[in-house]
């Protein structure tokens, strides 16, 4: 598997497609895609942080890890590599989230830390674009991509 940089569009399209239950991100600082044998089987997003308390210019958000079943270690790559492209471009956190209905053993993997639970939040702000998804009224929980995360497979 090789991992490539994409366009925003090219991965919402592909989330658009593929995503069990998170529609397109309004916006990115990058995307990276994942092929295999030529084929795009996977896609990640990276942007701001949502919550504002977080966005202080030195935290990443990943916003959306997207791949087609049966590629196994797809995520964790994909996960692993956001983190550390997030680091050399100089911020100094990476977070994600997951539902709770997930299991997160991609993050385990990588030897991410579940750092905290999640209520369900109204993200309309004034003057600023939203649309509401289902899933904004799930419980989820909070990751943070430390130094020592990297693909059990890649050490």
């Amino acid at each position: 598997m090789k991992i490539i940089p994409l366009h925003l569009k090219q991965a919402n399209d592909f989330v658009d497609k593929h995503h069990r239950h998170n529609k397109k991100v309004l916006s990115h600082k990058f995307s990276l895609g994942l092929e295999k044998d030529g084929k795009l089987v996977g896609v990640s997003i990276a942007a701001r942080p949502i919550a504002r308390l977080l966005d202080n210019g030195k935290t990443l958000e990943i916003r959306r890890v997207c791949v087609l079943e049966g590629n196994p270690n797809a995520c964790s790559k994909l996960l692993a590599r956001m983190k550390q492209l997030g680091q050399l471009m100089g911020y100094e956190r990476v977070i994600t989230y997951t539902l709770q209905s997930e299991s997160g053993s991609s993050l385990r993997a990588i030897n991410a830390r579940c750092s905290r639970e999640v209520k369900p939040s109204n993200w309309k702000r004034k003057g600023k674009a939203y649309k509401h998804q289902p899933v904004y009224d799930e419980y989820k929980y909070r990751w943070e991509l430390h130094e020592s995360t990297q693909p059990e497979s890649e050490k």
